[in-house]
């Protein structure tokens, strides 16, 4: 598994949702709570705009609060597409990924902050999809890798509330079910008409 490879096929796969997102779209209801499209839209963009200074070495201090409130201005697909690219960029510099990266939860060894960041866009993308009625389809290999991962981190992810109790499925439930799920998910929501 090339761990960098399967995280620009969520970011990509992410900043793709985005773009297909109509005009009437970014208020629609979440599968996250209070979070509108746009809301959560904007907070995987402002994930991706922190990842650049953080993957280069800067502390949360340095970052400050420059990504705070709207990220996305009059283009949010133009927003996601540029802040992917920056991210891509960031996490390809040489000896990126052996970083120790500072994240609010405290040093953090750069191959671990990328897979936080595979699973936000994996996870949100499948959010993003359901909201305006997207059949949700995400990357395969991805979801298998982020599934490998998780398993370890799932303990952490619910004690701090992170994410929500897990969402039981069927045994024969598909493996991106089955993620969603883990990630407190019901793999059959949809909007309310």
């Amino acid at each position: 598994m090339d761990l960098l490879r399967t995280y620009r096929r969520a970011l990509t796969g992410f900043a793709d949702h985005v773009g297909r997102i109509g005009a009437d779209q970014w208020t629609a209801a979440t599968p996250c709570g209070s979070w509108d499209v746009r809301t959560l839209v904007n907070h995987v963009v402002g994930e991706d705009r922190w990842s650049v200074p953080l993957f280069g070495g800067a502390t949360l201090a340095q970052v400050g609060d420059r990504f705070a409130g709207d990220v996305l201005g009059d283009d949010p697909a133009a927003s996601a597409r540029d802040a992917a690219e920056a991210a891509d960029r960031a996490v390809s510099e040489p000896g990126a990924l052996d970083r120790t990266v500072e994240l609010s939860a405290g040093p953090t060894p750069g191959r671990e902050y990328l897979h936080q960041l595979m699973a936000e866009h994996l996870v949100h993308g499948w959010d993003v999809m359901v909201a305006v009625g997207t059949e949700p389809r995400l990357d395969a290999e991805a979801v298998r890798e982020c599934a490998r991962w998780f398993t370890d981190q799932v303990s952490m992810y619910r004690a701090a509330g992170l994410v929500e109790p897990g969402v039981p499925v069927a045994p024969d439930a598909s493996e991106q079910d089955r993620l969603v799920a883990a990630f407190g998910r019901d793999p059959g929501w949809r909007p309310r008409s």
